[in-house]
């Protein structure tokens, strides 16, 4: 399984849409472009992983608590459930971050499976070494996911049209993303990745 690819799904989650506590601007465009990559990951026999934010409902990471942002992604809220457009398959192995009262929660690898497995764990578990990533947001989790997975040494690829920020300061986005060029990912499209070679 050498050079095995997985796609990572960051936070595509109802508060971070429209209508959610903290909606990126047109949040919900991504869905497009990321049923397709699953649809893609599928056919090819790629493992899917999709991260949560799932947060206690008192979190110093919350502005009532001290922290910056609005409560957001509340276990057990529908707020925390994927968005209703994402077609997850059966087969996605979900993670979750931020369950601790004193943690941020940014980077998926914080995150654990319902089983207490660490992603870090699972995907060396997989003999994955290749990541495609996309989802929310580009300038804070996704960003965090990126910079952590090339860290670990995986060659990663973050798929732009899968991925949007939240934009707090205008050109956040962009400037993440550059970085995670520097840091050594590629940057596509989903349409650019091609037809899959079969398992």
């Amino acid at each position: 399984m050498n050079g095995k690819r997985a796609l990572l799904l960051v936070d595509v989650q109802n508060d971070f849409c429209p209508g959610g506590t903290l909606p990126v601007p047109e949040g919900d465009r991504v869905i497009d472009p990321l049923n397709r990559v699953i649809a893609l990951s599928l056919a090819a026999g790629w493992p899917i992983f999709a991260s949560r934010d799932w947060h206690p409902p008192h979190t110093s990471h919350f502005a009532g608590q001290g922290g910056i942002w609005p409560a957001h992604c509340v276990q057990q809220t529908s707020g925390a459930d994927f968005h209703p457009g994402l077609r997850l398959p059966e087969s996605v192995v979900v993670v979750s971050k931020g369950t601790d009262s004193q943690a941020d929660g940014y980077s998926a690898f914080e995150a654990v499976s319902a089983g207490g497995n660490t992603l870090a764990e699972m995907l060396a578990a997989a003999g994955v070494e290749d990541l495609l990533v996309g989802g929310l947001a580009t300038d804070y989790c996704v960003r965090a996911t990126v910079l952590e997975a090339l860290r670990l040494g995986f060659s990663v690829t973050l798929l732009e049209d899968g991925a949007a920020g939240v934009e707090i300061k205008s050109g956040d986005s962009q400037r993440a993303v550059e970085e995670m060029r520097q840091g050594g990912a590629a940057v596509l499209r989903v349409d650019d990745l091609g037809t899959p070679d079969r398992p």
